[in-house]
């Protein structure tokens, strides 16, 4: 075996489930507050009727928390889990880690983090923010437009589908990278879709 086969697995598996597109990625929020707690509680959680009801209610009730230090002002007043209705201790105190970060790096808008995420060493510093694995690094960037590749369970389970195990986060990624461009595709409009066919349980 080669160091192509992951890609040529993984587009073979593509062609033959999902067909040839298009898949479009995903817009994300424009809200901060939105960026922030849906990056800090969906782990593991049924994302269209768990997490995304909540955070269309955040935005709704804290329009005020469209940027870092808009939402900062909200933490300080008010209690996240409560709004969230997620008692997580972990996931909460994740979203004001991830907050104090961004503000303390003069990060405050959608904007402002797509550019930041662009360097190394501030995806190396959202690492260092418990809670935040690789994995959150590359969703983050998918919610404010970057077009990524975040390997979760479900991009896990359709790799394995394809007969690719056993890779590293990295080593992973870089295979759905790859395949997503001798298809043709947006790496996060890829991503999309395949996690979009496995959480609706396909087999």
């Amino acid at each position: 075996m080669t160091a192509l086969d992951p890609v040529r697995q993984l587009t073979v598996h593509v062609r033959a489930v999902l067909g040839d597109g298009p898949f479009p990625p995903p817009g994300g929020w424009t809200h901060m507050g939105a960026v922030i707690c849906d990056a800090s509680f969906q782990a593991r959680r049924k994302y269209e009727f768990t997490i995304r009801p909540r955070i269309l209610r955040l935005q709704a009730a804290w329009p005020d928390a469209a940027t870092v230090g808009g939402f900062r002002s909200r933490l300080a007043a008010e209690d996240l889990a409560v709004a969230m209705d997620f008692a997580d201790p972990r996931r909460v105190a994740t979203a004001h880690g991830i907050a104090d970060l961004l503000a303390a790096q003069g990060v405050d808008t959608r904007a402002d983090l797509h550019v930041w995420l662009d360097h190394a060493a501030n995806r190396a510093a959202l690492r260092s923010v418990k809670g935040v694995g690789p994995k959150t690094v590359d969703y983050i960037g998918n919610l404010v437009g970057r077009s990524q590749v975040a390997v979760d369970v479900h991009l896990r389970a359709f790799a394995a589908d394809a007969g690719v195990v056993g890779l590293r986060y990295e080593a992973l990624r870089s295979a759905y990278e790859g395949a997503a461009a001798a298809l043709g595709h947006e790496p996060g409009g890829l991503e999309h879709a395949v996690w979009s066919w496995k959480s609706r349980g396909a087999a």
